[in-house]
C-alpha cells in the first residue's frame, strides 16, 4: 500500500505508539480534589500566562518546580516548539506556557528517579501550596473517533494486551449493546454506492459571500464533491502553516501505522467524510479544512490550543478588515477528551476562552458529544453553562456552543453509543450515515469470487472505497450535519461576518427543526 516518500519502519513504529498515559486518581490524593481517569502527557504541564499576571505565573511555576524537585525531576519552560505562551493568545484570551518534566542527567544520590509524571507533580504542588493551582493544567490527549475507536475510554487506555479477545473475533450475530455498531452492515465503516446527484451549488452571491464552515480534523482528501474551489486545505498565519502539514496525511495514505496487513487506519478518511456531510447539508457553503490529527486520531491539547489560537486570530483579523484573515461562520470540532476534574472550576479555561472569543465574533461552535455511551461530560462539548452545572462558565452574549449527540437512522431514538446528559444540547443523524471517502483500497478481500464468461464476479470488498462513498457511525458525524445545517440557515452572509444575534437566530431555527427522540415514557 502506498506510503509517503521516504517512509521507513522507524516512522511506522514510532507512529504506532499511542500518545499519553492513563491517570490513576488514587495517585497523590489531595483532600477536596476528586479526580477521574483521563489520558494525558506525563512529561508536560500547561500554565496559564496572561499579560499583567507575571507575578502570579512566576509563583505558580516556582511551586511546581519545588514539587518536581521532591521527586528528583526537573521542570523547565519548553523551548524550540512553536508556542503561543508569551502573553495573550488573542486579545482577551490568556496564553499558556508548556513546562517540560525531565530526569537529571546525573542521577540524584546515585539512584535514577522513575519516569516523570505531571499529575503527581500537580497534586504535590497543590498539597505543598494549599492551593488548587488554578493556572496549571495537564496536557490532555484528545481523540478524533468514530464509534468504537477511542482508546481512552477506560482507566487503562490500552484496554487489552491481546486484541483478539474472543474465540471468534467477528462475533457473528451475537453482538449486543453499543458493540452492535462496530460490525460492518450495522454501523461500522463500509463501502456504499451513491446513486443520487451531487449536491447542487448555487452561483456565488452578488452581494455578501458564502458561509464558511471550518473543520478541525484529519484534513480532507481528494473527492469530486470536494474540489479546491469549495475546500481550502492549506493556508498560513504570518507565514506559519495552520495545522499539520507533514507527509503522514491520513487522507492520502490509508495505512500509515500498525501491522503490514493492509488494514486501513482507524480514522483515515475521517475528515473527508465530515467534509462530505457539510457539503450535503450546506451545498453553498465553503469549507476550511485544518488537519490537527494523524491516522491514530489523537491530538495533544496544547497543539489544539495552538491551532485554535491561529484560527481565532484569522477570524479576528477578518472581522476587523475583510480583506485580511479568513472568514469563519461555523466551527466544527468532532473531537473530545474527559477532564479529570470537569465540574469543580479547577480546569484550565484557555480552551473555553478561545471558543468564547470565536463565539463573541459571531462564529457558531459545534462539538460532538463522544461515543462512549456514558453521561460523563466531555470537553469541549460541555464547555457551556449547562443546566445545574458547576463548571464556573458564565452565560455570555456570544453565539451558542452546540453539543451534539447521535440519532439512529429512524430518528426516533438516540444511538446506543452516543454520550448523553444535560450537557448535550441536541441530537442529529449519526448512525450509519453516508458520505464521501477518499479512494482507499485496503488489504481485506471480497469473501467470495466466481468468474463467469470473462466477468470478474465477487461479493462486496469490505475496504475498497474506490466508489468514493462510505457508511460510518459516530457523534463525529452528527456534529458536522448540524454545522452544515446552521451554515445553510445563515445563507448569504455579510462580507465582514455574521452578527451574534443573527447567528443565534439561525441556530435556534436549526435546533427546532431537528428530530426529537421519542420519550420512552
Amino acid at each position: 500500500m502506498e506510503q509517503p516518500k521516504g517512509w521507513t519502519w522507524q516512522d511506522r513504529a514510532e507512529g504506532s505508539i499511542r500518545r499519553g498515559t492513563a491517570l490513576d486518581p488514587s495517585t497523590e490524593p489531595v483532600d477536596g480534589i476528586r479526580a477521574f481517569p483521563t489520558a494525558y502527557l506525563p512529561e508536560r504541564l500547561l500554565v496559564t500566562r496572561a499579560l499583567g499576571d507575571e507575578e502570579a505565573y512566576d509563583q505558580e511555576v516556582r511551586t511546581l518546580r519545588d514539587a518536581a524537585d521532591t521527586f528528583g525531576w526537573q521542570l523547565e519552560e519548553e523551548r524550540g516548539a512553536r508556542r503561543i505562551g508569551d502573553g495573550e493568545l488573542v486579545p482577551g484570551v490568556a496564553g499558556f506556557q508548556r513546562l517540560l518534566l525531565t530526569t537529571p542527567v546525573e542521577p540524584v544520590g546515585g539512584e535514577a528517579p522513575f519516569s516523570p509524571d505531571a499529575w503527581r507533580v500537580l497534586q504535590r504542588a497543590r498539597r505543598m501550596s494549599h492551593s488548587p493551582m488554578p493556572r496549571t493544567s495537564l496536557d490532555h490527549v484528545l481523540s478524533i473517533d468514530p464509534v468504537g475507536l477511542n482508546p481512552f475510554t477506560r482507566t487503562n487506555p490500552f484496554t487489552r494486551t491481546n486484541p483478539f479477545t474472543r474465540t471468534n473475533p467477528v462475533r457473528g450475530e451475537g453482538a449486543a449493546g453499543s458493540d452492535d455498531y462496530l460490525e460492518p452492515g450495522r454501523g461500522a465503516r463500509q463501502p456504499v454506492t451513491w446513486l443520487g446527484p451531487a449536491p447542487v451549488r448555487a452561483p456565488a452571491p452578488k452581494r455578501g459571500r458564502r458561509p464558511v464552515v471550518a473543520v478541525l480534523d484529519t484534513g480532507c482528501g481528494e473527492h469530486a464533491w470536494l474540489p479546491d474551489d469549495i475546500v481550502t486545505r492549506h493556508f498560513d498565519l504570518d507565514g506559519v502553516p495552520v495545522g499539520l502539514t507533514d507527509d503522514a496525511d491520513p487522507e492520502r495514505y490509508p495505512d500509515l501505522y500498525g501491522q503490514l496487513d493492509g488494514a486501513i487506519d482507524a480514522v483515515a478518511g475521517h475528515g473527508t467524510f465530515i467534509a462530505g456531510l457539510v457539503r450535503q447539508a450546506a451545498p453553498d457553503a465553503d469549507i476550511l479544512s485544518i488537519r490537527v490529527a494523524g491516522a491514530l486520531g489523537v491530538v495533544d491539547e496544547s497543539t489544539l490550543l495552538d491551532t485554535l489560537a491561529q484560527v481565532v486570530t484569522l477570524l479576528i483579523r477578518h472581522r476587523e478588515d475583510p480583506t485580511t484573515g479568513f472568514p469563519i461562520d461555523v466551527l466544527n470540532l468532532s473531537l473530545s477528551y474527559y477532564h479529570e476534574t470537569p465540574v469543580d472550576k479547577m480546569f484550565s479555561l484557555t480552551l473555553h476562552q478561545l471558543l468564547a472569543k470565536a463565539r463573541e465574533l459571531g462564529c457558531v461552535v459545534v462539538c460532538s458529544a463522544g461515543n462512549d455511551a456514558i453521561d460523563r461530560p466531555s470537553f469541549p462539548a460541555s464547555l457551556w453553562p449547562w443546566p445545574d452545572s458547576d463548571n464556573g462558565i458564565p452565560h455570555d452574549d456570544g453565539t451558542p456552543l452546540v453539543s451534539v449527540g447521535a440519532l439512529n437512522p429512524s430518528a426516533q431514538s438516540v444511538a446506543l453509543f452516543s454520550n448523553v446528559g444535560p450537557w448535550v444540547q441536541t441530537y442529529a443523524p449519526g448512525a450509519a450515515v453516508v458520505s464521501t471517502s477518499p479512494a482507499f483500497v485496503g488489504g481485506s478481500q471480497a469473501a467470495t469470487r466466481a468468474d463467469v464468461d470473462g466477468l470478474r464476479r465477487e461479493t462486496i470488498d469490505p475496504d475498497d472505497y474506490r466508489g468514493g462513498f462510505a457508511i460510518w457511525s459516530g457523534t463525529s458525524f452528527a456534529a458536522p450535519y448540524v454545522a452544515g445545517r446552521i451554515a445553510a440557515q445563515l445563507g448569504t452572509v455579510p462580507v465582514g461576518g455574521v452578527a451574534p444575534k443573527a447567528a443565534k437566530k439561525a441556530v435556534a431555527a436549526v435546533l427546532k427543526s431537528l428530530p426529537t427522540p421519542v420519550d420512552p415514557t
